[in-house]
């Protein structure tokens, strides 16, 4: 039954960033539909605020929910809580700061969502481009704690995580670059 349990905590995990992943292109496309001309303008945000709920309450938001409760399960029947505290269990503690982290910024896209479809576009395109790389940040280490555990090295671990980044922000400086060609 455990094995079950783990494999629905790890689908459940993949449609969810899934969900996160698309939805913030759809708020980019939304943020660049906000400046396009009527009647195109009001016919591409109405498309992509449907497209938007539709992915954000159908898949996102119960696929986070789905995700939490099937985690816990595996968590509390592995018997992982046992060591959470404990020299072996550091990762798991460390993961689950990530997961948390994720989790507000699962909130902070739920935000974006409400302000969208309420006709409020605070951020550029470029800006939200940026933030949908966040999501991708906080999979590089929950995957890599996930799988690698406790022989990770912590050093070696921060700095694969601080070069991703830099990596990942250049590839969006140069993407914005290549866009204004």
């Amino acid at each position: 039954m455990y094995n079950y349990i783990k494999a629905l905590h790890i689908i459940f995990i993949v449609t969810w960033f899934a969900g996160m992943f698309y939805i913030v292109r759809l708020y980019i496309y939304n943020a660049e539909a906000n400046a396009k001309p009527e009647p195109e303008k009001s016919i591409l945000q109405r498309q992509l605020n449907i497209m938007s709920k539709r992915l954000w309450f159908g898949i996102t938001w119960p696929s986070a929910i789905l995700t939490l409760i099937f985690g816990l399960w595996v968590m509390l029947n592995g018997s992982w809580h046992k060591i959470l505290m404990a020299a072996p269990g550091r990762w798991l503690l460390i993961k689950l700061v990530f997961v948390l982290l994720l989790y507000v910024y699962h909130f902070t896209l739920h935000a974006l969502y409400k302000q969208q479809a309420n006709g409020v576009y605070k951020y550029s395109s470029q800006q939200l481009r940026v933030w949908n790389e966040v999501a991708t940040i906080f999979l590089v280490p929950i995957v890599m704690l996930a799988t690698v555990k406790s022989s990770i090295s912590w050093l070696w671990g921060l700095v694969g995580l601080i070069g991703f980044i830099i990596v990942l922000m250049s590839a969006i400086k140069i993407y914005k670059a290549l866009r204004k060609e």
